[in-house]
């Protein structure tokens, strides 16, 4: 009876400390006004994308989702539509596996509205693969997508009078590496046909999310535009849609009882969309909503600056 009661209390224990710390709750607390604001959110249509747009539609902002599926994009605008009575929440196409895509898709925003206040770039996946220039996956999608949509759309925000750029990434930056000479080869942060071995450049990508916040922070030092990047949490979503049944099924148990639900992984987000004064912080990573030291290899100037000059020749802006 003694061992059965140690046994609950540790497991009482574990979960107790695992809800304050990896799987803690925050809440958002700004309160801008966005009335009258564009926001540009890529992946939009599930997941913390989805919760961040009808957290920010709810507040009175024009909403514009890029996304590559529409049927999707289309059911989750309708239900925002009609939880928050907001009829300014529209598609584009985008398909950030495309760097063709992505310019049609900004130059399209670029002709047709007359202001962009944030650009949030949420979309994020785990998985193998190329895309359709060639690149790793998760380096295409995860970061290199979102830097040649970022440059591109930098002067329109920079008309905003205080226009914010802010990059979902993760506390897997922390376990994160990038290779320049690998990189420069492959065109991709890791290969490999096992699990372990795509999630390592998922992690590498993640990084690239953190070093491209401070050299992009560096670059728009003087101009009305900050800039944030952040992690989310450990949340519910279709991010590891890509990983086999038998690890699902491990996975799934566990989500289910620990991990955050998209309204709550949307929190640090909005907190970088919404807080006051964050201005001074552009550059930072915040988790929790509130700033936090990322990893020490993710404050390197000169990878920063690296990543950033091989990512314009990849995209042909060099």
């Amino acid at each position: 009876m003694l061992q059965f009661v140690l046994l609950v209390a540790a497991v009482a224990g574990v979960y107790l400390l695992l809800n304050k710390t990896l799987f803690r709750r925050s809440r958002c607390r700004g309160n801008l006004p966005m009335a009258g604001k564009t926001v540009v959110i890529t992946g939009g249509n599930s997941g913390i994308g989805k919760a961040t747009a009808l957290g920010l539609a709810r507040r009175g902002a024009r909403v514009i989702m890029g996304c590559r599926n529409q049927s999707t994009a289309d059911a989750a605008i309708l239900e925002i539509q009609q939880e928050t009575g907001s009829s300014d929440v529209v598609y584009r196409r985008l398909d950030l596996a495309s760097l063709t895509s992505v310019r049609d898709f900004a130059e399209n925003l670029l002709k047709t509205e007359p202001r962009i206040d944030l650009l949030i770039n949420n979309a994020g996946l785990v998985g193998d693969g190329r895309t359709e220039d060639g690149f790793g996956i998760q380096f295409g999608v995860n970061h290199l997508g979102h830097f040649l949509l970022t440059v591109l759309l930098l002067d329109k925000l920079k008309e905003s009078p205080a226009a914010r750029v802010i990059t979902v990434s993760s506390m897997a930056h922390r376990w994160g590496s990038v290779d320049f000479q690998v990189l420069s080869q492959t065109r991709d942060l890791g290969t490999g046909s096992y699990s372990w071995q795509f999630f390592a450049a998922y992690c590498n990508s993640k990084l690239c999310n953190v070093l491209f916040t401070r050299e992009l922070s560096r670059r728009l030092r003087g101009t009305s535009v900050s800039c944030f990047c952040l992690h989310p949490g450990v949340i519910r979503t279709e991010l590891a849609r890509n990983i086999s049944l038998w690890q699902k099924v491990i996975v799934e148990p566990i989500s289910r009882v620990f991990f955050l639900s998209p309204e709550e992984g949307a929190q640090t987000t909005l907190h970088c969309a919404l807080q006051e004064g964050l201005e001074e912080l552009s550059g930072r990573y915040f988790c929790c909503c509130g700033e936090q030291d990322p990893a020490p290899h993710a404050k390197d100037d000169k990878a920063a600056l690296k990543l950033w000059e091989e990512s314009e020749r990849f995209c042909g802006l060099a």
